[in-house]
């Protein structure tokens, strides 16, 4: 079996990742890490998230850069503030063993003056997000010249995030690279045209199937009416006892509420969407990270880049519009080789979408059951032996107790205890679930309201016919907007701004003209007024936002 060693990797690096416990490289480090050592050829890694690229590229950038400079050699971009600070850390631990290695993380959100300091104190790798480096740029506070090596880390993740034009300007910026690692678990048209762009003749490898799901997940689906689509969610929590999880909504709105919600029921968990500052979303990531929250649930934007090991379940509390967007999701659970869940909560109607994903991701679906009161119940009970029987008795002085506790349960026998023990503990589910209804959407329930709909080549999934449709006929909407270029955007923080505002999805848009002091925004007319109203009025930056209909302006 290939050890580290033999990849060629330096001593010092060697030590290091001795020390953090790894013996084999994954196959993806295996196969890109005698090619980047090199640190002459440009390189496209495919590979799911989760299968070490991370130490793949970051074990041959500190091998390759000159740690006797002081000036930005190796540039690693990436789509999101966690992202960076991961990357960041990770190697962080890799140069343990090089002192006068310095490695700086730059992202929004936080200060961009302490940042400067960092870069201008010397610094040879800089981890980026593409907003906040182009800032830098802009404001000449980093100089990209003397880049030697530049990385983008999950490249398809970017582009989805509308970063295309970041990634171009910051490739154009770094003329003097020697070399371009690209990292992506699926290779979109758009990336390959970046890639012939800017890449000369790069060596490629694909690590299990491009654009495959992780085949360590089990998607899971349960059908149910809208109405019971909460008590669905609770059913599903309780009947896994040990869950460590996501759950997405579509809209920031849900998140928050369903958490409010949970919370007051006595759950673990805290919600992440886009209305949270900074800071309060690196409290609730920390606490989700440590596991003091069993549960965490976001909307996709505010989940990008979250890479978090050991999730049980992945739960969809509404499917979304997007195969891909699904793809992301449950790609969240099933990391690192570990088996991970994947749950759906549908309605009759969406059936058509299920077939959809099984179609493009050719994974099938299973659908289950919603547990009854009593399976809940059930499984919690067993769960709450088990963990009795593996309880560490061994580090107290519970002898000292044993006499006294004899007399205390002298007049019960050893059925009676166990029946206290089970009441104290289960009381409050036996009581929430005895009298459960049946959640289940069966057949003979099917009224109007729910039978499921043939299926719709014009709805095909968000992103067929339906919107070409617009396209064709120019049946979009026009806004217009007086926020532009001037006020600091580009097209991708444009674009996240307006829809984090709205709560929109991204489908509804069409083509987005930016000029220096206004926008003009093509959107479905269904959606217009949508946006209008949460745009309209709004401050950015201390002056008022104004958002009409161009074309009855």
């Amino acid at each position: 079996m290939t050890t580290f060693q033999d990849l060629g990797i330096e001593e010092r690096l060697l030590q290091a990742v001795s020390s953090l416990g790894y013996q084999h490289p994954t196959s993806i480090q295996e196969q890109a890490i005698p090619i980047l050592l090199s640190g002459t050829t440009d390189f496209i890694g495919l590979a799911q998230t989760g299968t070490g690229k991370t130490a793949a590229f970051g074990l041959p950038l500190l091998q390759v850069i000159d740690e006797t400079v002081r000036h930005p050699q190796a540039l690693v971009v990436c789509p999101t503030r966690e992202l960076c600070m991961q990357i960041v850390n990770e190697l962080t631990l890799f140069k343990q063993n090089m002192p006068h290695v310095s490695v700086v993380a730059v992202y929004g959100g936080t200060s961009i003056g302490l940042q400067i300091k960092d870069i201008k104190r010397g610094v040879q790798i800089v981890v980026a997000t593409p907003g906040r480096l182009i800032d830098l740029i802009e404001r000449k506070a980093i100089n990209l010249e003397e880049i030697q090596y530049v990385v983008l880390d999950e490249a398809d993740e970017m582009l989805n995030m509308g970063f295309q034009e970041d990634i171009e300007f910051i490739l154009k910026n770094t003329p003097k690279r020697d070399s371009t690692w690209l990292f992506s678990a699926t290779m979109p048209p758009e990336i390959r045209k970046v890639s012939k762009r800017y890449m000369k003749e790069p060596k490629e490898i694909t690590v299990g199937k491009m654009n495959a799901v992780n085949q360590n997940i089990d998607h899971q689906y349960y059908v149910t009416t809208a109405h019971h689509r909460y008590e669905t969610l609770k059913r599903i929590i309780d009947f896994n006892p040990g869950i460590y999880g996501i759950i997405f909504t579509r809209t920031k709105i849900d998140a928050q509420d369903i958490s409010e919600k949970l919370t007051r029921e006595g759950y673990d968990i805290d919600a992440l969407h886009g209305d949270l500052t900074q800071a309060q979303r690196d409290r609730v990531m920390g606490q989700f990270r440590d596991k003091s929250l069993q549960l965490l649930i976001a909307t996709d934007v505010a989940a990008r880049g979250i890479d978090v090991q050991g999730i049980t379940h992945v739960i969809n509390y509404e499917l979304p519009d997007d195969v891909e967007v699904y793809t992301h999701r449950s790609g969240r659970t099933g990391r690192a080789g570990n088996q991970g869940i994947c749950v759906s909560i549908v309605h009759a109607k969406e059936s058509y979408k299920l077939k959809q994903i099984e179609r493009i991701n050719k994974s099938p679906f299973h659908r289950l059951d919603i547990p009854s009161g009593k399976d809940v119940c059930r499984k919690q009970f067993f769960h709450f032996v088990d963990k009795l029987l593996k309880v560490d008795v061994s580090h107290g002085d519970y002898e000292t107790y044993v006499p006294m506790l004899e007399e205390k349960f002298a007049d019960l026998d050893k059925a009676d205890i166990l029946k206290r023990f089970a009441a104290l503990e289960f009381d409050r589910f036996l009581k929430y679930y005895e009298n459960a209804a049946d959640l289940n959407l069966r057949e003979k329930d099917k009224g109007r309201k729910d039978q499921p709909q043939a299926f719709d080549k014009s709805k095909d999934f968000g992103r067929g016919d339906n919107r070409k449709a617009y396209k064709k006929g120019g049946a979009y909407a026009r806004l217009f907007v007086n926020l532009g270029t001037k006020d600091g955007f580009f097209k991708a923080s444009f674009l996240q701004y307006i829809l984090d505002m709205s709560d929109l999805r991204k489908e509804v848009l069409g083509k987005i003209d930016m000029k220096d002091m206004n926008s003009w925004i093509e959107i479905e007319p269904s959606a217009a007024q949508q946006m209008i109203r949460a745009l309209d009025g709004k401050k950015y930056k201390g002056r008022s936002i104004r958002m009409n209909d161009a074309d009855r302006r």
